[in-house]
């Protein structure tokens, strides 16, 4: 049974930081890329970043550069999202979702093969 299971959200006031976790079961991670989506009440699902498991590239939504961070540690079948300088804009519920084969259009929910319950991100001002 394939399995992503998101971790660390939570409440943090602005300028403030928390580190997401996504843990991985029942299919062979080194085969997929990883990312991060968000999604505000009323809003679209967006792609937040993305990191391959195979050669470690990463992607970034422009509005989360800089200030985020994706990391995987494949020993664990784990990927982690450190999120610094928070927004409130940044509030939402975060989801991991993995995708298989190219990260072309990796901003795409569409694209993605499987996805976590997600975890709520709340920032306040």
């Amino acid at each position: 049974e394939v399995q992503l299971v998101e971790s660390g959200g939570g409440l943090v006031q602005a300028g403030g930081s928390l580190t997401l976790s996504c843990a991985a079961s029942g299919f062979t991670f080194d085969d997929y890329a990883v990312g991060w989506f968000r999604q505000a009440p009323g809003m679209e699902r967006e792609g937040v970043s993305v990191i391959s498991s195979s050669d470690g590239n990463t992607y970034y939504a422009d509005s989360v550069k800089g200030r985020f961070a994706i990391s995987s540690d494949n020993a664990k079948n784990t990927v982690y999202l450190q999120m610094t300088s928070l927004k409130p804009e940044d509030t939402a519920v975060y989801y991991c979702a993995a995708v298989y084969g190219s990260l072309s259009y990796w901003t795409s929910a569409s694209n993605y093969d499987y996805w976590g319950q997600g975890t709520q991100v709340t920032v306040s001002s």
